[in-house]
């Protein structure tokens, strides 16, 4: 079977033709087969980059729970009757590392599409090259605004709820609890951090302005600690506190505010609530923050008779036993290896890279097993964003409040 089915010689065409008018329905199906490199009658070949190693190693887990998930799959007979080979390649949260293993992916082991890899400035590197070849890149995990360009980038989406969608619906809670609130800011100096402080900032504008940033504070990945930053926010006179960082600094500046005796209205970015970050901050610490919802936790008694969580648990214990139970960053995993795995099934027995993109890009109404109820994928053909309708929560010490009715952006 030819891995390229437009360029078939005239001959071969001609066979297919002969055989579609003469055989059966059955086979005139199988004669329907399309593949592009990484996929066959028996094999969907498909990759991934997330930091194994280095400083946000925290993260590989994503790619050891898809590797549990795709064997568990293929142990039932694959996808369509093909095995999955998923390749989860090491970058160490670095641009040129992420580079160099998505061109193997790529070019080397020819795989059909790419999901699930991580960081904004890793998938940055390799943004336009996979355009360029065609590659879909999906499931980014990764919510930056650039993500959501399907006219000069369709090849490539995220998968985590948009940094402006979610700072939007913070701004928006903030205006309704706090109108008169005086707003102090950390955040990360990079594309990420300035994706959720300008549309935050704007609402307060549209708003009215009466609910202010009265100082900001930013910090680089490369700096030991955030401290002198949050005691010259702690002295601003800030009642509200907006915390735009990930890991270590997440961490951090929860420990230092509740040092300082500072206790101001706290809001954090999804992407740092993970309860292995909550718990270097110390728990007793994070109580009170307030941050978007969209997804079910793992390892707490409110979830553990969910069926989802049931699902993920007896993987976990199957196959990966050595991550902890309550590790929410392999949920998030598992929920995108189901994602995945649906595109997958719904590509049928066209496997190419443009069908990939186009079951991808018309998931709207797909609930992965990860979300909360009421929350959805939203992307359409015109539109990438993930979705559109999120929960405030506040963390109580021990799990996260969710609110009765979702926001939307």
């Amino acid at each position: 079977m030819t891995k390229n089915p437009s360029r078939r010689d005239f001959s071969a065409g001609a066979l297919a033709t002969m055989a579609a008018s003469t055989l059966p329905a059955p086979y005139v199906w199988a004669a329907e087969k399309k593949y592009d490199a990484g996929a066959s009658d028996t094999e969907i070949k498909i990759g991934q980059t997330v930091p194994h190693s280095g400083p946000g190693s925290l993260y590989g887990v994503l790619g050891r729970i898809g590797e549990a998930y795709f064997q568990m799959l293929n142990e039932k007979g694959g996808i369509n009757g093909r095995k999955v080979k998923f390749l989860t390649m090491d970058d160490a949260y670095s641009a040129p590392k992420c580079v160099e293993a998505t061109r193997r992916l790529v070019e080397q082991e020819e795989v059909l599409a790419l999901y699930g890899s991580l960081g904004t400035a890793p998938q940055t590197s390799v943004h336009k090259y996979l355009n360029s070849k065609g590659v879909p890149q999906l499931l980014l995990n990764t919510g930056a605004s650039k993500w959501n360009n399907p006219k000069e980038f369709k090849w490539t989406m995220a998968g985590l709820p948009l940094y402006p969608t979610e700072a939007r619906i913070l701004a928006r809670h903030v205006v309704a609890v706090k109108p008169n609130a005086k707003i102090g800011i950390l955040y990360q100096n990079d594309d990420f951090g300035r994706d959720f402080l300008g549309p935050f900032k704007k609402v307060l504008a549209d708003a009215g302005g009466t609910a202010q940033v009265i100082m900001e504070q930013t910090y680089d990945l490369t700096d030991p600690t955030v401290d002198s930053q949050l005691i010259n926010l702690s002295k601003s006179g800030a009642d509200v506190f907006y915390n735009i960082t990930t890991g270590k600094a997440t961490s951090q500046s929860i420990r230092k505010v509740a040092e300082l005796g500072w206790k101001p209205l706290q809001l954090l970015s999804a992407g740092s609530t993970g309860r292995s970050i909550l718990n270097a901050a110390g728990l007793e610490n994070a109580t009170g923050i307030v941050a978007i919802r969209y997804n079910k936790e793992v390892g707490l008694p409110k979830w553990e008779k969910d069926p989802d969580v049931m699902a993920f648990e007896e993987l976990r214990k199957k196959y990966t036993p050595a991550i902890d139970q309550d590790n929410t960053i392999a949920f998030a995993g598992y929920g995108q290896a189901v994602t995945m795995g649906e595109i997958l099934r719904r590509c049928g027995d066209d496997l190419t890279r443009a069908n990939v993109l186009k079951q991808a890009s018309t998931l709207a109404g797909f609930h992965s097993p990860y979300f909360l109820d009421g929350v959805t994928y939203s992307y359409t053909p015109d539109d990438y964003t993930p979705m559109k309708t999120l929960f405030i929560s506040t963390f109580s010490g021990k799990d996260w409040d969710i609110s009765d009715k979702p926001m939307s952006e």
